[in-house]
């Protein structure tokens, strides 16, 4: 039943995106027109998560607003964390995200349209996904980043170190960081060498935004460490609540 549970849910990702691309194509032409593009991906991550039959709950302690700018940082786990932050979070944003993605048919062409890529194999990308990363911030659109890197063979639920990318920008232009738990995508997509999807309700908590009106670079460890306790503190919160 996983099995076939499994290929409906990749018949309905693949199939929608498919019927939505051609709108999305037009929209990312123009620079004005691709929150637009932006909007398409949310749908597609709505209209996915109601076919396959996964319940979305999102804990709002913080609703952040359309019309600031964040860089939002969340725990990764699961390769459907991608998919689940256009159903969480409402603003426009662009993913920091690794390069191999624009390998993939259409979807690559989006991603390389709308997001900022990292290619670890190139010399001084990182540097390059930064730099670019602060002019999105600077042009009034948020940043959407998972500090950990990647996901990292961990014991999930557990996380990696975060690494100091996104707490530069955050700091560099004075933007509020919002930390985003994701707490079940690792059941419903684990990440464990098999592609296997099982039915489980999604549950995210999103929280306050944690200020760095006054910081410095010198301030970037404490900002990533609290970032990492509240995300973590919420993660351990929910294990002893299912255990």
């Amino acid at each position: 039943m996983r099995l076939l549970y499994t290929i409906w849910c990749a018949i309905c990702l693949v199939g929608l995106y498919l019927i939505l691309f051609p709108i999305q194509f037009v929209f990312l032409q123009r620079d004005a027109w691709k929150p637009m593009a932006h909007r398409v991906n949310a749908i597609w991550g709505h209209v996915f998560f109601a076919l396959v039959g996964i319940p979305v709950r999102v804990t709002y302690r913080y609703r952040p607003d359309p019309k600031q700018v964040y860089v939002f940082c969340a725990n990764h786990f699961s390769y459907i964390d991608i998919a689940v932050m256009g159903v969480v979070i409402k603003n426009d944003y662009a993913f920091v995200g690794k390069s191999d993605v624009k390998t993939i048919p259409l979807l690559g062409y989006m991603f390389a349209k709308l997001h900022v890529q990292v290619d670890r194999n190139v010399a001084n990308s990182r540097a390059y996904s930064l730099a670019k990363s602060i002019r999105t911030l600077q042009a009034g659109r948020s940043i959407m980043i998972f500090p950990e890197g990647g996901i990292v063979a961990n014991p999930i639920p557990r996380m990696a170190p975060f690494k100091d990318g996104a707490f530069t920008m955050a700091i560099q232009q004075q933007v509020p960081i919002v930390p985003i738990t994701l707490l079940t995508n690792y059941r419903i997509l684990p990440d464990d060498g098999r592609f296997r999807m099982q039915w489980y309700p999604m549950q995210a908590v999103v929280h306050p935004p944690v200020d760095t009106a006054g910081m410095t670079q010198h301030d970037v460890e404490q900002l990533k460490q609290e970032t990492y306790r509240i995300i973590d503190t919420e993660l351990k919160s929910h294990k002893k609540v299912v255990a």
